[in-house]
């Protein structure tokens, strides 16, 4: 690509071991799976915890870097390559210095492996303060390259509406204490129809996740959401993809 940046390399260096969970994204209207999320594991399935606690300032490049790579890799293994399920990589904007730099090693991966680039979802959390015009440029680079984009956590980070003002991305993931008890809730239902509606009308798609209860996924698809993820319907698993629960059965149980 010509692109170089300071501290740019290929992260084989990590001195953090680990892994990778997968947790189904469901389309709950079709009962389809619409992607897997990759969640890092210690490689005996250890929480993510495990695996954060030891990332510091001169690993974080190095982490983000090999958890694209790791990834992709199970994913090409896993995934039926004639579905059109996507996979959805976290990543860290303070780990990211030059986007189509760091990204080089993101593509080298998918073409060894055969991962088409336009299944990638690269999601970002705002668990810390950043940089909102870093971050922009980072989605509007991913974008432009064919990646799909989110939000993750929206409604708990520290930017949310001004970010989603500057740009809109495929997917917005409503975090899971505004869906949590959403069916006993009322104060919640509000929030989240009208944050719905919000999204509708930008042309982003929601995604609930954190969704633990029948009572929780049938409020969810009441008001029209189609994507959830949670332990209602699958459980993440280690270096596998899961049996999804029986849509059908749940709404049943839901009634």
């Amino acid at each position: 690509m010509g692109i170089n940046c300071t501290g740019c390399r290929d992260g084989s260096d990590l001195d953090v071991a680990f892994s990778m969970a997968f947790q189904p994204i469901i389309d709950i209207s079709t009962g389809d799976v619409f992607a897997h999320e990759a969640l890092v594991r210690g490689l005996s399935g250890e929480g993510a915890g495990h695996v954060l606690g030891q990332i510091k300032d001169h690993n974080r490049y190095a982490f983000d870097q090999q958890c694209r790579v790791k990834a992709i890799e199970l994913a090409a293994t896993l995934f039926d390559r004639q579905a059109p399920t996507k996979l959805s990589i976290n990543f860290m904007p303070n780990a990211v210095y030059e986007p189509r730099a760091c990204i080089r090693v993101t593509l080298a991966t998918a073409m060894k492996t055969g991962f088409p680039l336009d299944r990638i979802i690269f999601e970002f959390t705002e668990d810390e303060r950043l940089d909102t015009a870093h971050v922009l440029h980072i989605l509007r680079t991913y974008r432009d390259m064919g990646f799909k984009t989110a939000i993750d956590d929206f409604g708990a980070g520290h930017a949310g509406l001004a970010l989603l003002s500057q740009f809109q991305p495929d997917i917005v993931k409503l975090d899971m204490e505004l869906i949590r008890d959403i069916d006993t809730n009322p104060v919640k239902r509000t929030i989240v129809r009208h944050t719905l509606a919000m999204l509708d009308d930008l042309g982003v798609v929601p995604l609930c996740e954190g969704v633990e209860t029948t009572g929780e996924l049938k409020v969810l698809r009441d008001l029209g959401v189609r994507l959830v993820q949670g332990y209602v319907l699958a459980r993440p698993t280690f270096e596998s993809l899961a049996a999804t629960a029986e849509l059908d059965g749940l709404f049943a149980t839901a009634a």
